[in-house]
């Protein structure tokens, strides 16, 4: 069991560090393919910070696991919610706008509650997959589209972050393709080591595989998102730390859960539906009181969002 868990651990390093350097590349490549920064922050940054999500997910549908599957995406979207958001706000609180209450918090709520009806029949098909596929699409246009009504303010914002994370070139180059490709290896070895270590611990201490999804992997799946998050927060960027949480549970349900059951059809435990998806979805209905208060979420509230976070799992386990 010692051995299981050096290989979860290293699993979660080789994981963190591909998707930092799959982010870093993927993103300088839009920026100097003329992508603006805003657009590079709200869906490559989103997506190349759930690519650990996603490869685990999809390892485990492949290795014929998906109660990992499904654990680790309710376990991570719970994750940046409670731990994520809570441990920032500790940090620095976050002043939001208005746009982020009324457009991206009912679009991260509606795609989750979405599984209601596609997973009650105990399965997600390879038609479900394809409908959150096609809801990633629609997402993806609209954010496009959507660009040119954004504030200054936050057009700003997206283009400081990415000049100071080392984001943004104007030309292309091949030490990027490096960057993308080297990181796609290591994601893809870490999920291997992930999902192998996270099963037999399971097996060993009898647990079922959700729950070790729901919690170690899930926490060791979101350290890009709270890395990023954390930055973010320390550069007052905090429409950037919050547009992150949001765009990583909109790409953890449609992408990842869309990829992985067109993979391998995912067998979702009615117990899923009951608990684990409620409380996800109790989660992110409590945001829309916290940062309808001042548009800000301060720090008593974001010690309240981690003490929600504990709570839940704790409950779920």
């Amino acid at each position: 069991m010692i051995g299981d868990v050096v290989l979860l651990i290293c699993g979660i390093g080789v994981l963190y560090y591909g998707a930092e350097w799959l982010v870093r590349g993927a993103a300088r490549l839009a920026a100097s393919l003329g992508v603006s920064p805003i657009v590079v922050g709200l869906t490559v940054v989103s997506f190349g910070t759930s690519a650990p999500e996603l490869v685990v997910c999809t390892v485990a549908a492949l290795g014929g696991n998906p109660d990992l599957a499904i654990g680790n995406v309710m376990g991570s979207n719970l994750a940046n919610i409670g731990l994520i958001l809570g441990v920032t706000a500790l940090v620095r609180p976050l002043d939001v706008r208005e746009r982020v209450v009324w457009r991206e918090m009912p679009l991260m709520l509606l795609v989750t509650l979405a599984l209601y009806p596609l997973a009650w029949d105990g399965v997600l098909s390879r038609g479900d997959g394809v409908l959150l596929l096609f809801a990633l699409v629609a997402y993806l246009i609209f954010v496009f589209y959507s660009v040119e009504d954004e504030a200054p303010e936050i057009l700003g914002e997206y283009e400081e972050f990415m000049k100071e994370s080392d984001r943004t070139t104007s030309l292309v180059s091949g030490t990027d393709v490096l960057w993308v490709i080297a990181g796609s290896v290591c994601l893809v070895l870490g999920g291997i080591c992930i999902v192998e270590g996270a099963v037999e611990i399971a097996s060993s201490l009898g647990i079922s595989e959700v729950v070790i999804g729901l919690t170690v992997v899930a926490v060791g799946t979101s350290l890009p998102e709270l890395a990023t998050s954390l930055v973010a927060a320390l550069r007052s960027e905090a429409d950037i730390a919050v547009g992150n949480v949001i765009g990583s549970n909109i790409f953890n349900v449609a992408a990842i859960l869309g990829t992985a059951s067109v993979v391998s059809p995912l067998a979702i435990p009615s117990h899923v539906l009951t608990r684990e998806l409620v409380v996800v979805v109790a989660m992110s209905l409590l945001l829309f009181p916290i940062l309808r208060t001042r548009w800000r979420i301060r720090r008593w509230e974001g010690a309240l969002l981690l003490a929600c976070y504990v709570g839940a799992v704790t409950w779920l386990l």
